[in-house]
């Protein structure tokens, strides 16, 4: 049976792989240059969709990993739920508010209408990105993106926030806030003007998803029995394999969330990309295994878990500037960051269960203010710029939408449903029904 499943697999990556073969034997046999080049860029364009698609299985079974077995469904719900909001929302007004086309106040704020449309013919097909991708392929891709940065805000508020109250805030903020800052930089708002520089998003997706976790984690409080006369007491999550299952599943994904921000299948960016993203990881890994292991006397393997994803945030917004060898240093600083930062964000008393403040925001900080440093045709100064505009902005848009939640709904459920668990508390069922060893946990 397994060797049936292995066969499968093979014969659907060959599959993928001669999709623009078939299309282009499909159209005849005096297909152009420049048509054979747009079927090849955006096929690999839909299969980086289809990449940072899995990421959000990968954010699903590490949150869930790192928590506790009695809110595995409520943790799995949000990130279902997550993915269908950010799309819709992205649909009905995100894409054209990222991407307006022409600005109605400056370079800082415009909006193209409601719901997408693409252009008719070839204006949105072969000539809507010089030949790259059609005008579907941009909406999906990007679209994938819009519900990564909801997905962040979901690990750092687990576990004891009311689920309707997550979902309302997640659709105003993936709607209006991801798509407005966004087009600061992709929808060459006043930041692109200036220079500032995120290649895939360590700001625009992961500090932008980064600042709303802080606001919600400190409206919200920490878990009952964290902090206790004090002392930090560590709430274990209940399954490393899945954790790290997770992890590997989001490294995979990543080629395609960086790879995928080429905008092309050029061979050779695209191969670069894949080098600077996966050496980053790997330093990422080494750097939070070592300090780690040194201020903890043992290997924590969240910790090293946590150092990839890092090194992968890190990253993200120069992988295409930063050289390979760059990259290996600004991983190995990333991991070294993390473990710093979780510590940190502990003793202030933060309670953050899968370590998502430490990974996409400071991480996502580091990795675009590395642009500045790594990368010759970009300025610190212009990358700390955009870093603290985005952090003004986002940060007090999402306390302010979740004090307005908290107002009128209420942000954290009851002190019995948190002990008991979310999943018996808002969902009426259990992960592991029947499975006693896991009833307590």
């Amino acid at each position: 049976m397994k060797l049936f499943k292995r066969l499968f697999v093979v014969i659907l990556f060959m599959f993928i792989l001669l999709i623009p073969a078939f299309v282009l034997g499909a159209t005849g046999e005096n297909v152009s240059g420049a048509e054979a080049l747009f079927v090849a860029n955006n096929t690999w364009m839909l299969v980086a969709t289809i990449l940072v698609f899995i990421m959000h299985l990968g954010f699903a079974t590490l949150e869930t990993g790192l928590t506790r077995a009695k809110n595995t469904v409520n943790i799995l719900f949000k990130n279902t739920a997550i993915v269908a909001i950010g799309l819709l929302t992205y649909a009905i007004i995100g894409f054209n508010l990222m991407y307006p086309g022409e600005f109605i106040i400056g370079e800082f704020f415009g909006f193209g209408g409601f719901g997408v449309s693409s252009p008719e013919g070839a204006a949105g097909l072969i000539n809507y990105a010089g030949g790259a991708y059609t005008y579907w392929t941009d909406f999906i891709f990007q679209g994938m993106f819009a519900a990564t940065a909801a997905t962040i805000v979901s690990g750092a508020v687990a576990e004891r926030i009311k689920l309707h109250s997550f979902l309302i805030f997640s659709a105003i903020y993936v709607a209006l806030i991801y798509p407005w800052v966004g087009s600061w930089h992709w929808g060459e708002g006043w930041l692109s003007q200036m220079g500032f520089y995120d290649f895939a998003g360590s700001t625009l997706v992961h500090s932008v998803g980064g600042w709303a976790a802080l606001a919600g984690v400190i409206l919200l409080g920490p878990r009952i029995g964290k902090y206790v006369n004090g002392t930090i007491k560590p709430i274990m999550g209940h399954s490393m394999p899945l954790a790290a299952i997770g992890v590997f599943l989001l490294w995979f994904g990543w080629f395609g969330f960086n790879g995928g921000s080429v905008l092309s299948a050029d061979p050779g960016e695209v191969s670069l990309v894949f080098v600077t993203t996966c050496l980053a990881a790997a330093a990422g890994v080494m750097g939070a295994m070592i300090l780690s292991w040194i201020v903890q006397k043992k290997p924590d393997l969240t910790m090293a878990l946590n150092g990839a994803l890092a090194g992968l945030v890190g990253i993200t917004a120069g992988a295409d500037v930063i050289s390979p060898m760059g990259s290996v240093i600004v991983g190995f600083i990333a991991g070294i960051i993390v473990v710093f930062s979780v510590i940190a964000f502990d003793r202030l008393k933060l309670d953050d269960p899968v370590g998502a403040l430490s990974v996409h925001l400071v991480c996502g900080i580091w990795g675009t203010l590395a642009v500045g440093i790594f990368s010759v045709e970009h300025s610190f100064f212009i990358q700390l710029l955009g870093v603290a505009s985005y952090g003004a902005v986002c940060f007090t848009s999402a306390f302010i939408i979740f004090a307005l939640v908290k107002k009128f709904l209420g942000l954290r459920v009851s002190k019995e449903e948190e002990l008991k668990g979310l999943d018996i508390g808002e969902h009426g069922m259990e992960a592991y029904s029947g499975f006693q060893i896991f009833r307590n946990q």
